[in-house]
Formats: C-alpha cells, sequence, structure tokens
C-alpha cells in the first residue's frame, strides 16, 4: 500500500502522461497502471525520457544537477550549484554568462529536483530519487572525478587566483569557493583520473598563498589560532602530506626546493602531518630528503614520533625509529615521551619497538608524575605492564603525587593480573601506603577482593594491620564490608589485633556497621550463634533509645541508622 506522499509523487511525476487521456475512466485507469507498477521507479525513467527529449542542452544540464546532488559530501545551495554547472571543464576562467538561473535549472528538472525557500538549498525531490541514481551506475560516467575537475578548474580560475585572504572575499560572488576549497580532494581521492593531477599541482604548488588553504584549514583541521584570512604558512605540500597523496607529494618535490622545516600556525612540519595521520609512505619519501627534520616538535612540543605513537601507527613508529637522529626521549608540553603516549593507548607493538632502543628512558613521568608504568596499569594494559618491568630500569614503586604506586593502582582497579606482574619484581615494595595511609592490602579488604588479600597476606613484607589516616585496618574495612571470607583471613593471620579493628577514631564501630548493611557473617563469626546476635542483626532492641524510624519500619527491622546500636555489652559478654 503506498504512502499518500508516495502517492502525490508518483502522479506528480506523471501528470502530463495522466492528462494526456481524454476521459475521466482513461485517466483513472492511466493511474491504477501506474500503481501497480514498479511505481517511483517507472516514474522516474518515464521523468527522465521526458528530460532527454528537451534536447541535448536541457539534458545535460539536468543530468549534471542530478550527478551533483547525488554525489555531493553536502547538501548544496542554489547559488553554489549554479555556479559549478556553469564552469568548463579546461577554461582559464569563470564565464558568469554561462551559470544557468535558477528557474531555468527548476524548469528543465520536470519535478525532480525541489528549492527549499527558508534555506534555499537544492534537493532531490524524494530519497528514493537518490536510491534510483545510485543503482543505475550507467547513468553518470566517473562522477567523483567529474566533480574534483570541476572544482580544480574553478580554484585555479585567474579570478580566484587574485582573491587576497587578507583582504577577504565576497561569498556572493563566489558562491562556489567554499565547496571547491573543502571538498576536492574528497572526490578525488574516490575516483582517480589523469587529468586531475596537473590541476592537483598548479593549485598546490602556490596553496599558501591561495585563499582556499586557509578554508580548508580552518573548516578541516579545526584550529581555533587560524581563520580563512590566515592561511599562516599551510602549503601544498602540507596539504599533500596531511592526505597521504603519495604521487602528489612526488610531483611537488620535483617541481621545486621546498623548505622542509616550514611549519602551518600550529607548528606542523610536513613529515609532522604525514607522521600524525599514518602515512608511511610519504614519511620514508621526506626522510630521504636532505633538510628534513623528523625531530621537530610542533606548538604543543609533540614531534613525528610522539603523534606515530599517540595515534597508533605502528608503520610510521617502526621507520622514524630507524634513524638515529630520531630521539624517543623528546618530551611534549605536558612532560608525556613518545613511549608514554603508545602506553597510554595500550599499543604493544609500538612499545616494543621504542624499548629496543638503548638510548630511551622508560621510566620518564610526566608532569602530573605519572610514569608509562602507571598509565599502563591505569589503563589495565596487562602485557605492556608485563613488557615495561621486563627492564630493571623500570621501577615497580615509583608513586604518582598522590602516593597510588602501580601496585596500589592495580589493586584498587581490581587488576589481578598485573598484581601478580609486579609482585613477581624483587624489588616492589607491596605495603607502600599512599597519601591517605591505605596500602595495597587496606584497599582490597574494603574491595572485598579475597584473592589479592591472600596473596598479600602470603608475605612476610606485608604487615596486615597498619591503619590508615582516620585509624581504619584492614580488617575494620573487611567487617565494614561484610566480606566473613576476607575476615577470616585477615584474623587467622598472625599478629592482627582485634580491639583496633573494633572502631575508628570517630567512634564507628565496624560490627554495627556490619549489622546495617545486613552481614549477618561477620556478626556471627565475630560474636558466635548467640541470640544477642541474632537480636542485634534481626531486630533494633539494641538500637539507642529503642525508636525507629518510619523508612526502618517500611523496610525492615536489618535496615538501621549507622551508629544507633549498643554493642559494647555484647561484644563483653564474648
Amino acid at each position: 500500500m503506498l504512502t499518500t506522499e508516495y502517492s502525490f509523487l508518483l502522479v506528480s511525476l506523471n501528470i502530463d502522461a495522466v492528462l494526456s487521456e481524454v476521459t475521466i475512466h482513461q485517466r483513472k485507469k492511466k493511474l491504477d497502471q501506474m500503481i501497480q507498477g514498479n511505481g517511483l521507479r517507472d516514474a522516474y525513467s518515464a521523468t527522465l525520457a521526458r528530460v532527454k527529449a528537451q534536447g541535448e542542452s536541457k539534458s545535460r544540464l539536468v543530468m549534471e544537477a542530478l550527478m551533483w546532488l547525488s554525489h555531493s559530501e553536502r547538501t548544496s545551495y542554489a547559488e553554489e550549484l549554479c555556479h559549478a554547472l556553469g564552469i568548463e571543464i579546461g577554461s582559464t576562467d569563470l564565464n558568469m554568462r554561462n551559470i544557468p538561473a535558477i528557474e531555468t535549472l527548476l524548469g528543465c528538472c520536470l519535478g525532480l529536483v525541489r528549492l527549499e525557500a527558508s534555506s534555499h538549498k537544492l534537493r532531490l525531490v524524494h530519497y528514493t530519487l537518490q536510491e534510483y541514481l545510485s543503482d543505475n551506475t550507467d547513468l553518470f560516467h566517473n562522477p567523483h572525478s567529474t566533480i574534483a575537475q570541476v572544482c580544480l578548474t574553478y580554484l585555479n580560475f585567474q579570478c580566484v587566483i587574485g582573491l587576497s585572504p587578507v583582504d577577504g572575499w565576497s561569498w556572493k560572488a563566489t558562491p562556489f569557493l567554499e565547496y571547491a576549497s573543502c571538498y576536492w580532494r574528497t572526490h578525488s581521492g574516490r575516483e582517480i583520473t589523469e587529468s586531475v593531477n596537473p590541476l592537483v599541482l598548479g593549485l598546490l604548488n602556490e596553496f599558501d598563498q591561495h585563499v582556499s588553504s586557509g578554508i580548508f584549514f580552518s573548516s578541516r583541521v579545526g584550529s581555533h589560532e587560524l581563520n580563512w584570512r590566515n592561511p599562516a604558512g599551510f602549503t601544498g605540500l602540507h596539504y599533500a602530506t596531511y592526505f597521504g597523496m603519495v604521487e602528489t607529494v612526488v610531483g611537488l618535490l620535483d617541481m621545486k626546493e621546498w623548505d622542509l622545516e616550514a611549519t602551518d600556525v600550529g607548528g606542523n612540519t610536513a613529515i609532522l602531518w604525514a607522521a600524525r595521520n599514518g602515512h608511511g609512505a610519504i614519511v620514508k619519501v621526506l626522510l630521504k630528503q636532505e633538510g628534513v627534520a623528523p625531530n621537530t616538535t610542533d606548538k604543543s612540543g609533540r614531534t613525528p614520533l610522539s603523534w606515530a605513537a599517540g595515534n597508533g601507527y605502528e608503520d610510521v613508529a617502526r621507520i622514524l625509529l630507524e634513524r638515529e637522529d630520531v630521539t624517543p626521549n623528546t618530551v611534549d608540553r605536558d612532560g608525556q615521551t613518545p613511549l608514554l603516549w603508545a602506553t597510554r593507548m595500550g599499543s604493544c607493538g609500538i612499545v616494543e619497538i621504542i624499548l629496543q632502543r638503548k638510548d630511551v628512558t622508560p621510566d620518564t613521568a610526566d608532569s602530573d608524575g605519572r610514569t608509562p608504568l602507571l598509565w599502563a596499569v591505569g589503563n589495565g594494559y596487562e602485557d605492556v605492564v608485563r613488557m615495561l618491568l621486563e627492564r630493571e630500569d623500570v621501577t615497580p614503586n615509583t608513586a604518582h603525587r598522590d602516593g597510588q604506586t602501580p601496585l596500589l593502582s592495580a589493586t584498587r582497579l581490581g587488576c589481578y593480573g598485573i598484581v601478580e606482574i609486579i609482585l613477581q619484581r624483587k624489588d616492589v615494595t607491596p605495603d607502600t601506603a599512599d597519601s591517605d595511609g591505605r596500602t595495597p592490602l587496606s584497599w582490597a579488604a574494603e574491595k572485598r577482593y579475597w584473592g589479592m588479600v591472600k596473596r598479600f597476606l602470603e608475605r612476610e613484607d606485608v604487615t596486615p594491620d597498619t591503619a590508615d589516616k582516620h585509624g581504619r585496618t584492614p580488617l575494620w574495612l573487611a567487617e565494614m564490608n561484610g566480606c566473613t571470607r576476607v575476615v577470616g583471613m585477615l584474623r587467622e593471620r598472625c599478629g592482627v589485633s582485634q580491639d583496633m579493628a573494633t572502631t575508628d577514631p570517630a567512634g564507628q564501630a565496624a560490627l554495627a556497621g556490619s549489622s546495617v548493611r545486613q552481614h549477618e557473617g561477620v556478626v556471627r563469626r565475630r560474636l558466635g550463634n548467640r541470640g544477642s546476635a541474632l537480636a542485634l542483626v534481626g531486630s533494633n532492641v539494641a538500637m539507642k533509645g529503642g525508636v525507629r524510624s518510619k523508612n526502618d519500619r517500611r523496610r525492615g527491622a536489618r535496615f538501621f541508622k549507622p551508629g544507633g546500636y549498643k554493642v559494647e555489652p555484647l561484644l563483653k559478654n564474648r
């Protein structure tokens, strides 16, 4: 069953065929035939046949418009598309008399294209027309290559080359400039033809002086320091390396001598853009040129190796590290080395490559005090942790500025595998506390990681009853969180003081907290299976004042206010 919109569109595209019938019956019969057929696809074919019957000039105009609207990267404005349709490939300047009027275009399209009055954008009449044009690939010959040639022809026009990015440009006078500047590469990258290359080289040869350089950089690269009025050093070589255009890079290098250390507004050199975007073939080409600076930093202090490591481009990192003048230890403005970037991203291959360099310093911390090992632990990269700890110059005890060691961080995160890897190092100090006085055992006890607790208690260099700055011991934390298994292991360990586990300095009883949280197992273990213990858990007889709140009564007697128990008499009766 066709929708009302669908039926209306079908009728509108075939209105001439319907009205050609002389009686109401014949017209109704013609409409029924269309609905019972293939619907819009037949209507589109019939309409295109009528388009071709208008004559070669009008037919070519319509087909070019349909090609643009069905293959462009964004919705086209009316003035923009009309200018594009008026460009002749091979011409050297824009002929304003060759630009069709929007009224002419819409009239020739016979309803296939509509104009939005509010936005002045052109659209295909229905999404099914887009599907129809995509399915019938023989309608257009190399559409993306053709669009790229039109864009490049326009950008090489004398009237466009003469535009000054400093003085600005008029959108109304050059409505096609923004689209041509931002999307010619997108279209040429989808269909490569020999006819495009000369136009590309012609544009990029003096690209840093071209108005389209600033337009592209500010819209695509997204730099807040640049607008279209100020290209600021973004050359054609920068552009080609940014997109990975290997043949174009070779062609540009053959055309003239380039300053390979030239930087754009962000401090990026050509090789830095290539490494940053993972174009290994171009990195190889540039490294063969005299004057290349493979260790130059951008404004953020990052080198080509730093960008390759941070973005996970293993092949680029390998190519760069084959050169002795590429150092693996350069730090950016945040103190981060290429190894630290690779560690943060979990790039095992790049970490391994960098660690093979004899001059690497793998324990360098960033400005926040985090070493590569701390980053690997914090992100849970077990393989990276293992590779780092295989080196003797990586210490497992370096702490973050909040006192978090790698072991302590791994314990808090519950990374059992990483904890085991760290504990295998003979120089590890597993009882180091953080700035709050919490040890790895303390965190494991609180979080109920009984496997880690067991592993820590097996070591003689772990003190099981160390209290933090708030006086809380591992046993106290375990009882508060009701983990009977952890409580049992801690109490069985020689030297644990039961009194230290009873209350913290604020007077909060661990046993009472366990009762509040319904941890009957902990209460039973501490007091035994006597009625007093069950009464403490199952009712509020021991509650101070003997008063329960409405919420207590509503939710059951096991939910009490913390600190509301008289536990001392019960403890004395043990």
